[in-house]
């Protein structure tokens, strides 16, 4: 055996039980996940995007039990609720366009695509989406 053949690296397969909880995921792959999660969540919640707008632009009626919905809440379920769903949406919808804005610069300046760019443009993609979700959550919640 040579000296070339002792100094390859190992790959192993990774154990979802072991190594999972050990596993550090790099910032793009967090960006990765979170966007198709995003997507998931904006599809799912389709039906109350439209429900949103339909009552909020209908009547000034409408818009006075859109606006108790968030308040007071429906039935059982309290009007924090909504805002919460709302703040997802809000998240949702920014983590998705900011990392959607990402993946098209990269796809037009190739010469930009390096490891150092990825983790970078990763990690202002989180900060971003995550800091713009804080102001609006603020706003919603009614702190400013």
């Amino acid at each position: 055996m040579t000296e070339l053949a002792k100094k390859r690296p190992e790959f192993r397969n990774i154990n979802a039980f072991k190594d999972l909880t050990t596993y550090r995921l790099p910032p793009a792959g967090w960006v990765s996940i979170l966007h198709r999660v995003s997507g998931v969540i904006m599809f799912l919640l389709l039906p109350f995007i439209l429900w949103m707008f339909d009552t909020s632009v209908s009547s000034e009626i409408s818009f006075a039990k859109f606006k108790a919905v968030f308040n007071v809440g429906v039935g059982f379920v309290p009007g924090w609720f909504f805002k919460l769903v709302a703040l997802a949406l809000m998240w949702a919808y920014l983590h998705h366009f900011i990392a959607g804005l990402r993946h098209l610069w990269m796809d037009v300046s190739h010469d930009a695509v390096s490891k150092e760019f990825g983790k970078s443009s990763a990690l202002f993609t989180l900060v971003l989406s995550i800091a713009l979700t804080l102001v609006l959550g603020a706003k919603l919640f009614g702190l400013y």
